[in-house]
């Protein structure tokens, strides 16, 4: 394995946000699709924006689902790229990357809370994890979706909005956030750092 972090080229809009989050934290990443390169990384993540069925077509494409799956060393998928670790979306009817058991369900909508969500919540519920060390319940994290999963087994902290969602998950290796850590001023960063000492 090399020293290096790979963030998975996704076709995300926020993956310069993402580099430049890091770069702050002293840590420097290389966009990839090369499957090779994935797999010989120190630290992968795999980021996302938009919706699942083209997010797990262009994985599939470039013949990446074979590789994510089998990775050994620390995963963080990021908002959509945390909806692909689960077995499978709503939206699209995308079957994703299998990790985790779960489906993402669209978010209902109600008076005082469109869809999709955008904006700050808290974290509340949290479990011990390294990925959270020094996080505490009530720190805000920003978010941006129209579909969410469910609290599970695998749920290590959840945020609320109109009901319980995951904000952060693990299964073994694979870590996922469905807030954006790279907009998520320090409670992000931390998060970010705790995950580059994985």
């Amino acid at each position: 394995m090399s020293g290096a972090t790979v963030i998975v080229d996704s076709g995300g809009a926020n993956l310069a946000s993402l580099c430049f989050a890091l770069q702050r934290l002293g840590a420097g990443a290389e966009v990839s699709t090369d499957a090779a390169q994935i797999g010989r990384a120190a630290r992968v993540i795999l980021p996302g924006v938009g919706a699942a069925a083209p997010a797990m077509q262009r994985l599939r494409a470039a013949g990446l689902v074979p590789v994510l799956t089998g990775l050994r060393q620390p995963v963080l998928g990021i908002c959509l790229g945390m909806q692909l670790l689960c077995r499978a979306s709503e939206e699209g009817a995308a079957l994703c990357l299998g990790l985790l058991p779960q489906k993402v369900r669209r978010l209902s909508v109600a008076p005082g809370l469109p869809v999709p969500h955008m904006g700050w919540n808290t974290l509340e519920g949290l479990k011990a994890d390294p990925l959270l060390a020094g996080v505490r319940a009530g720190d805000y994290a920003y978010f941006v979706h129209g579909y969410a999963l469910a609290p599970g087994a695998s749920t290590l902290a959840h945020t609320e909005y109109g009901q319980a969602l995951s904000a952060v998950v693990r299964h073994e290796n694979f870590w996922g956030t469905q807030f954006h850590p790279e907009r998520s001023a320090a409670t992000g960063a931390r998060v970010l750092q705790n995950f580059l000492r994985l």
